[in-house]
């Protein structure tokens, strides 16, 4: 009978590495470009990029805040039915992008 072994890592304090795997660390440091072995891992190309999509389980993580909308417009986001906190979500969103765009 196998046994199951649970192993729990916190990313914000991993192990401490082990010399072994420093020694790897500070060789492939030192090396060039040109000199590590990338045979084992495809190259990115454009097309992979443009193809790529975001991670469809990624969401990322809210932060309660109070806002002050004008009246008008909040009247406006919530006559267009449940979920105006979404949509002013969404709305921020897009201009974000936009803005990082250019």
């Amino acid at each position: 009978m196998k046994k199951t072994v649970k192993f729990t890592l916190d990313a914000a304090n991993p192990p401490p590495l082990t010399e072994a795997q420093q020694a790897e660390m500070k060789a492939l440091a030192s090396m060039a470009e040109k000199e590590i072995d990338f045979t084992d891992i495809p190259e990115l190309t454009d097309a992979f990029w443009k193809n790529a999509v975001q991670n469809p389980y990624y969401r990322p993580t809210k932060t309660s805040t109070t806002v002050r909308v004008d009246s008008d417009v909040l009247a406006w986001l919530k006559s267009q039915g449940k979920g105006y906190q979404t949509r002013i979500n969404e709305i921020l969103r897009a201009a974000m992008l936009r803005e990082i765009k250019h």
